[in-house]
């Protein structure tokens, strides 16, 4: 599977729902959160735009630990 170069908006916050992830604000950017069997958070940042870019999608996977393969999993569902 490749990785999305402009990806939309909601196929992206979807994919990251399946993931456990939450959207706690959304205005200039979208702010979700994970809560892990720890008790600690996860959090990840988007711009909120209606094309998001291949490069930011890295770099937001990257941050929350999420590999490619988990991530393009559930954005081809």
């Amino acid at each position: 599977m490749r990785w999305p170069v402009d990806a939309p908006k909601q196929k992206v916050i979807k994919a990251f729902e399946r993931l456990d992830f939450k959207i706690g604000r959304e205005r200039e950017h979208i702010a979700m959160e994970k809560e892990n069997c720890d008790g600690t958070k996860t959090l990840l940042i988007l711009h909120n735009h209606k094309q998001i870019k291949g490069s930011t999608l890295r770099t937001a996977c990257s941050c929350a630990k999420i590999s490619r393969e988990e991530f393009l999993k559930q954005y081809f569902k």
